[in-house]
């Protein structure tokens, strides 16, 4: 847990803000065992649209990569230019299953590179970082560790390879039960990890929204067995958790979480999404047409909602510069 000093502050005239981060994977069965060679990249092409549909509002995504999208010529062709010019941003995204050197067995356990033998993890970490700085251009400055799986050697491996934004806090979130990390109790605002270093963790945005939302710490983890009642809490609005994302979370729910954030006094909103939602029928929540034109009246609504509040888009570059050392 970061003490009270360690959180950073941002000039004045940062305000609050939010950034959209993507990240930007191989597709793959969620409902199977992982494994190295089982997916494919089919919705690559894809990412054009949405960058485009971004620009549109201002905003400069930032795309965090993982092995199999920094190797593919389509990646390269739908944000190539876009990276050039500062209209996105391109991080690192490690899934340890897919991406060299291949040391380990693949599991659910080292599915989570943080599990993994800190020589590992910095191999795969630096092919990674290099292989994007290679396609792109452009060194990575900003990480997540696929299934937001950091370990004790993470942050190290971070700073000696020049990111200096950590984004794989998933807060209110628990992944200790398949061999991940335990996020419930941590933070929303960003903290410096290593501020001699200049690392910053940067959390993904989820708030609890409800009458019972201050309570929602200790509540929520209490229901993960009893979904049935975590909706009906939802439904007669005591307690709901709302994750800033368009997979699972409806338009409304998503206003309100950003009021709450907001009223929180959050100086970052951090949204996320799958890339391979932005092609119907590669993940649960984008199975057709119908879905995908939900998927962006999602976002037109969400960039409308924040212009409206007063939350302008930020860019990585805009959060380096605005935070004070």
């Amino acid at each position: 847990m970061p003490d009270e000093a360690d959180f950073v502050r941002f000039d004045a005239a940062f305000g609050t803000r939010f950034v959209v981060t993507v990240d930007t994977e191989e597709e793959f069965d969620w409902s199977k065992p992982l494994d190295r060679t089982s997916h494919g990249l089919d919705h690559v092409p894809h990412i054009a649209r949405f960058q485009q549909f971004c620009e549109g509002f201002g905003v400069v995504p930032a795309y965090l990569i993982d092995y199999p999208i920094a190797t593919s010529a389509k990646a390269v062709e739908a944000l190539g230019e876009a990276v050039k010019a500062g209209r996105a941003e391109v991080g690192v995204q490690l899934h340890p299953w897919v991406s060299p050197p291949f040391d380990e067995v693949v599991s659910e356990l080292n599915s989570f590179s943080g599990n993994l033998p800190e020589a590992l993890e910095r191999a795969k970490f630096c092919k990674l970082r290099d292989t994007i700085e290679a396609a792109f251009g452009v060194a990575p400055q900003i990480y997540r560790a696929g299934r937001y799986g950091v370990g004790p050697a993470t942050a190290s491996i971070l700073s000696d390879c020049g990111i200096t934004i950590d984004t794989s806090v998933r807060a209110r979130f628990d992944y200790s039960y398949n061999g991940g990390v335990n996020f419930r109790d941590l933070p929303l605002r960003p903290w410096w990890i290593d501020k001699a270093k200049g690392l910053m963790e940067m959390p993904l945005t989820t708030v609890f929204w409800g009458l019972l939302r201050q309570q929602g710490k200790a509540i929520y983890p209490a229901l993960w067995r009893a979904p049935r009642l975590r909706g009906a809490l939802a439904r007669l609005g005591l307690l709901e958790r709302i994750a800033l994302t368009p997979e699972g979370i409806t338009l409304d729910e998503a206003i309100k979480g950003i009021d709450i954030a907001i009223d929180d006094g959050l100086p970052i909103l951090v949204f996320s999404f799958h890339s391979p939602s932005i092609c119907p029928g590669h993940t649960p929540y984008v199975r057709n047409e119908a879905e995908l034109d939900a998927f962006y009246n999602w976002w037109r609504g969400v960039f409308t909602y924040l212009a409206k509040r007063g939350v302008k888009p930020a860019s990585v570059r805009d959060i380096k510069a605005a935070a004070k050392v």
